[in-house]
């Protein structure tokens, strides 16, 4: 771990797993490496904590006398404080709980009164669920400059109701410009969604500072899977649209041929509450907003530049980006290997190295398109991540480069394993089934 953490914040940066050993195709174990935090991360160790404190009071919330619907009821209220207080929200900004960051962003989509400007570079859940009531895309260009001209251009030429941009692409990392995104979506009318996925968990975010009108983010990117997320915003939009889902929780009266709503948040949070998933979210944010924030900043850039510099060195290794003018990212690297499909290689990293990464088109297949390769491959780094870790990535890929693989691979349906599979997954494995399922 970089002496800055180490300095700093080595106990808060502890995760579930962080002693993990999984077996290799070979033969032996090996301690994980996990660099697919962008996909999930696992839970920080003080969440895990608070969750087996609140387990034994887990019951009813908004609906029981009893103590532990009591405290069910004041923690997962209390939640939404820990949320505003992390996210710095405006006043008439509400915390809505919801499953996570796809969800909250198809019940903004609801509420929106007009059309929603995307950019072409959107991980599908910022991009599909805005066609309800209009959606205008508009070409990211080479540079976030020009980029940033032509969304004023189309927002000048065309009135919208909702700018919609992510804060860090989750496929390349680059973080956009939010404060000055959000002075062109005013300028125009418009207000802003930022979708905050993958930027939350790796950067501190005022709403207040930025102007930032709405915002979505997952519990388990955050460090908190226990599956909640949450959409922030201005309240107007929220009550004045229909129920997001219609049931109990999300009323104040209901007649036989007639209901009164409850006004945002609950409007939107019909049915039980994922409490311990709430409480979650709460703790990792309580943990997050106490750490030196320039730390852990500091802690990720050392990581992913090493990372970035390491696959720069391995003959046909592409890294790619978007921008060429982008100079902020979070611990996000993608990339190809000449002469490789990325699945294959992310088999043979998990099967004889016990590191996991992510292969695939990441839920951005315009971008990928774009970017001109059918997949890649994508490591991420976080709070727990070591720089021997990432010493130990760049060295197996080295490897696979210099002398091929020592297993055999195949292609089946799409997915690429060892073969024969000697590992126990679970199923018709030859390993048998896997600890977690026996």
């Amino acid at each position: 771990m970089t002496a800055v953490v180490d300095q700093t914040c080595a106990a808060f940066a502890r995760v579930s797993g962080d002693d993990l050993r999984v077996p290799l195709v070979q033969g032996g174990t090996t301690t994980y490496a996990n660099f697919d935090l962008a996909a999930s991360a696992p839970a920080l160790a003080t969440v895990a904590d608070r969750i087996q404190h609140l387990l034994p009071y887990y019951a009813s919330v908004h609906r029981g006398a009893g103590y532990a619907s009591r405290i069910s009821t004041e923690c997962y209220e209390a939640a939404r404080g820990s949320v505003a207080r992390f996210l710095d929200a405006g006043d008439d900004q509400v915390v809505v709980f919801t499953r996570n960051t796809t969800d909250s962003l198809n019940l903004l989509a609801g509420c929106v009164p007009g059309e929603t400007v995307v950019l072409d570079i959107e991980h599908h859940a910022n991009f599909l669920p805005w066609t309800r009531h209009g959606r205008r895309v508009v070409r990211a260009a080479d540079t976030i400059e020009e980029t940033l001209r032509r969304l004023v251009a189309e927002l000048c030429a065309r009135p919208a109701a909702l700018l919609a941009v992510t804060g860090a692409s989750n496929v390349t990392g680059e973080v956009l410009p939010l404060r000055r995104l959000a002075e062109i979506a005013h300028q125009c009318g418009a207000r802003l969604l930022v979708d905050a996925a993958q930027l939350a968990p790796h950067r501190r975010i005022s709403l207040r500072d930025t102007g930032i009108d709405y915002l979505a983010c997952s519990g388990h990117k955050l460090y908190a899977p226990f599956g909640a997320g949450v959409l922030v915003g201005r309240r107007d939009w929220l009550d004045a649209a229909e129920p997001y889902l219609a049931g109990g929780g999300a009323v104040r009266e209901v007649g036989v041929s007639d209901v009164a709503w409850a006004s945002a948040p609950q409007r939107h949070e019909g049915g039980s509450p994922n409490v311990l998933g709430a409480a979650a979210i709460a703790a990792a944010c309580d943990a997050l907003g106490a750490v030196d924030a320039e730390a852990l900043v500091a802690h990720e850039r050392q990581l992913t530049e090493r990372l970035r510099a390491g696959l720069a060195g391995v003959p046909g290794c592409r890294v790619l980006r978007v921008f060429a003018d982008s100079s902020d990212c979070v611990g996000i690297v993608a990339f190809t290997l000449d002469g490789y499909e990325p699945g294959h290689v992310a088999a043979y990293l998990s099967a004889e190295h016990g590191i996991g990464v992510r292969d695939g088109r990441f839920c951005a297949h315009p971008l990928l398109a774009r970017l001109g390769v059918a997949a890649a491959l994508r490591a991420s780094v976080g709070v727990s991540t070591t720089s021997e870790q990432v010493d130990r990535l760049v060295g197996a890929v080295a490897r696979l480069v210099e002398r091929g693989t020592a297993w055999n691979y195949a292609c089946t349906g799409g997915l690429w394993s060892p073969s024969p599979e000697t590992r126990p997954l679970g199923g018709d494995s030859a390993g048998g089934a896997a600890p977690c399922l026996r």
